[in-house]
Formats: C-alpha cells, sequence, structure tokens
C-alpha cells in the first residue's frame, strides 16, 4: 500500500496531470524556447522577402510537425519530455534550421 502512494506522489509533484502540459519544466522549456527563436527566422526571412511564400508555407509546416508530436509526447508524460523525445525534436529542429538558412541564403 505505501509503495502505491509513494508512486502516485512522484508522478503528480509537477502540478501535471495527465494531458496537461507542464510550462516549467526544463526541457520542454529549452524545446520551446528553440521553437520561438525558429519561428522569429522564419517570420524575419518573411518581412525581408529572403522567404518566398511557398518556402514559408514548407518552414511553417514542418515546424506545425514537430510542435504536434511535442505535444502528443508531453500528453504522454504528464507535461514533460523525456530525453529520448528531447533528443528527437531537437533533431528535427536542427533539420529545419538548416533549411531556414539555406532557403533565406539562396
Amino acid at each position: 500500500m505505501l509503495g502505491v502512494s509513494a508512486a502516485q506522489n512522484a508522478t503528480t509533484t509537477s502540478g501535471a496531470g495527465p494531458g496537461v502540459n507542464d510550462p516549467n519544466h526544463p526541457r520542454v522549456n529549452e524545446v520551446d524556447t528553440r521553437e520561438g527563436i525558429q519561428q522569429q527566422r522564419i517570420a524575419n526571412g518573411v518581412k525581408n522577402g529572403s522567404l518566398s511564400p511557398a518556402e514559408t508555407r514548407n518552414l511553417e509546416g514542418r515546424e506545425a510537425h514537430i510542435q504536434n508530436e511535442e505535444n502528443r509526447d508531453m500528453a504522454k508524460h504528464n507535461g514533460h519530455l523525456t530525453k529520448a523525445e528531447q533528443a528527437r525534436i531537437n533533431r528535427q529542429q536542427n533539420h529545419v534550421s538548416r533549411s531556414i538558412y539555406r532557403d533565406k541564403h539562396n
């Protein structure tokens, strides 16, 4: 009985419940901060004309796909990301980051 109570307590200490994102989780913060920076880079490319509408649509679609995966992963873990999930998202963001650079500089 004591083991079940301790396990239940350990899963709820963040304040996030099942399907609830925990905005204070460090891995979530890192992923979200990077996403915001990349969104700003895309917006700057649109503003200065270095990204075409087609390039922008492609980049935004890829960013949305990554965000949807992040949301699904977080829903599985009470609003958190595992290290493996963060690493996968980071690799995906690396690919998009390189695409942003290439599209803006061609």
